[in-house]
């Protein structure tokens, strides 16, 4: 069995955001899924996704403070300036993480860690609300 959706995100401030719920609710298809996978998949530039801890909220404020020393604003040698400061960042931070993750599909659930979660990670100061498509396969 194959599945796609489109599930439009709401807009968030910038930073770290578990979205593994949100994604859930919106996927009653997932529960017929005995075994598979899903691919979820972000369509932006200037945000991505990952997977890491969600039980401590440091973690996300961490994850924020790491990327902005890695990956600075203002640097002389950007020239994608023209949407502000956190334009060109925000796409190299993007593609440093990547636009997709796959998650284990087993007995109707995703099959991540204990400790688990699935991030968007917004990195635009005024971002808008942003879409990710999910595919399913199983059985």
């Amino acid at each position: 069995m194959w599945f796609q959706k489109e599930i439009r995100l709401p807009a968030v401030k910038r930073g770290f955001h578990l979205i593994t719920d949100l994604i859930v609710a919106q996927l009653p298809e997932l529960e017929t899924i005995n075994i598979g996978l899903a691919h979820i998949f972000i369509k932006h530039t200037s945000a991505s996704l990952t997977i890491n801890e969600d039980a401590d909220p440091t973690v996300r404020q961490d994850f924020e403070s790491h990327f902005n020393h890695m990956v600075p604003e203002n640097q002389s040698y950007y020239r994608h300036t023209l949407e502000g400061s956190d334009d060109m960042p925000a796409h190299l931070k993007a593609a440093i993480l990547g636009s997709s993750v796959s998650v284990p599909i087993s007995k109707g659930e995703f099959n991540l860690g204990t400790w688990q979660g699935i991030y968007l990670c917004e990195h635009r100061n005024h971002a808008s609300k942003r879409t990710i498509v999910v595919t399913l396969q199983g059985e």
